[in-house]
């Protein structure tokens, strides 16, 4: 049976469906193309980048880049064609093949940026402008950016001397003036990539040793690329531990640089994006789905842990050959599935995935709890809040908490409405949700999905007729 999706006002219906088969390579890694694009315009030189995503908000970092004085081209990989950004034209099914020349570390023109719904370019890319010591940029989005708060980049950047103020204190628009910065030891107060990565960038222009401690483990793509682009980074992990038995501190120490050569990059699979077929296939019977080149960087797959945990039917087959950033297939397959509890420290290993965990619950054996994730109220919607609400309104036995939810596991969900609140991982959630529901579920706003898969609604249609 084939899912019937019926676009009527911004809502998209998505039936049950008969189970999924196929082989996909989900679209290019967002949170390393972001990176990807900013470390290649701080360089000084061209710069490669292989399967860069294509969607709304790696766009907006493409703009930025120009609007600083970076120069992108798109590159046809079969005629060997320079063109600007815009249009797909990649081997890679999502992607764009590009080169990017930088600007060098303190070449960024003074600009008004306009981030669109992209937070990680709102929050990383204030390092870097901050320690120009001259010139002025304003950083601004729509409406659910300016929801989000970038005190806790302001702070740090604060202390290392920067000159930056934002609305009320907390909210964009965020105004930045280019200062003299000395280096800080700095302890997150929470784990987050996004800050991490803003200092480690103020760091390389500023006088003396950043240090950046963080509680627990995050993605470290862009201590990778800083590395590979010459610059001394170190990273340490520290005897002490946040929760008993949880992953120990980790200190990231970055030393000023006077310029920066990234190499060729090449872009793996958002395991993120993938992580939606994998769970669909776990829970829809008679499912076996089979995702190639997916990135399988250690600070990434805190999925894979949990779903091993519930006892999901989850294979890992690594590329041995991949460089900087480890990659390879997860082959996912229906089966039965028993509830577990994702504490703290685990959390930013899966930050973009606990949505999904939400809707594994509710096919779980027993009660599924998520705790320690406020970070997920900070997101492109109040996350704790759009799931509980969401799945809720779909048949599922859900509570929230301050820091998380509870649910419990009764064998499935009937169906409904669900609101995407504009948020991406929340449409392409309600979207799996109907397919293993008993009546379908109606996705308020599913072009959401535009903003990290465009492509989603193809790929599901491929798997529906694999």
């Amino acid at each position: 049976m084939s899912a019937r999706r019926e676009r009527v006002a911004g809502v998209t219906r998505f039936e049950p469906s008969g189970r999924l088969r196929g082989t996909l390579r989900p679209p290019p890694d967002k949170s390393i193309s972001h990176r990807a694009a900013l470390i290649a315009a701080m360089g000084e030189g061209e710069t490669a980048i292989e399967g860069y995503l294509d969607a709304a908000d790696t766009r907006s970092t493409l703009a930025a880049v120009e609007k600083l004085g970076g120069e992108v081209e798109q590159l046809d990989p079969t005629m060997g064609e320079k063109r600007r950004h815009g249009r797909r034209n990649s081997t890679i099914d999502g992607g764009i093949d590009l080169r990017v020349r930088g600007v060098g570390l303190r070449g960024p023109l003074p600009s008004q940026i306009d981030v669109g719904n992209a937070g990680t370019l709102l929050r990383i890319l204030p390092g870097w402008l901050a320690g120009q010591g001259w010139g002025a940029w304003t950083l601004d989005g729509d409406e659910s950016i300016r929801r989000r708060p970038v005190d806790r980049i302001a702070e740090p950047l604060a202390r290392m001397g920067a000159n930056v103020s934002c609305r009320d204190g907390r909210l964009a628009p965020l105004h930045v003036e280019g200062a003299d910065l000395h280096g800080i030891n700095y302890e997150l107060p929470v784990a987050s990539a996004q800050v991490k990565s803003c200092l480690l960038l103020a760091g390389l222009l500023a006088d003396g040793e950043t240090r950046v401690t963080e509680p627990a483990p995050t993605r470290d793509h862009t201590e990778r690329m800083l590395a590979a682009a010459g610059a001394k980074v170190e990273t340490a992990e520290l005897r002490t531990v946040p929760v008993a038995g949880g992953a120990p501190e980790r200190r990231i120490t970055v030393r000023p640089a006077s310029a920066l050569d990234p190499p060729a990059i090449s872009v793996p699979g958002d395991f993120s994006s993938g992580a939606f077929w994998a769970v669909a296939a776990t829970i829809v019977p008679g499912s076996r789905v089979h995702l190639g080149g997916v990135g399988l960087n250690p600070t990434r797959i805190g999925l894979l842990g949990i779903l091993n945990r519930m006892g999901a039917a989850i294979e890992v087959e690594e590329d041995l050959t991949a460089r900087t950033e480890p990659r390879g297939a997860i082959v996912a397959r229906h089966g039965p599935l028993t509830a577990t509890r994702v504490h703290a420290e685990e959390v930013p290993l899966a930050i973009d995935e606990l949505p999904l965990v939400g809707l594994l619950g509710c096919f779980a054996e027993g009660t599924t709890v998520v705790s320690g994730a406020e970070e997920l109220r900070h997101k492109e919607s109040d996350r704790i809040a759009a799931v509980v609400e969401g799945l809720r309104a779909i048949g599922a036995d859900i509570e929230a908490a301050e820091d998380g939810f509870a649910v419990r596991g009764s064998g499935g969900i009937h169906g409904g409405v669900l609101d995407s609140r504009g948020d991406h991982r929340v449409a392409m959630l309600g979207a799996i949700a109907g397919l293993a529901s008993k009546e379908g579920v109606e996705v308020v706003g599913m072009e959401a999905a535009a903003i990290s898969y465009p492509r989603f609604q193809a790929d599901l249609a491929v798997l529906l007729a694999g």
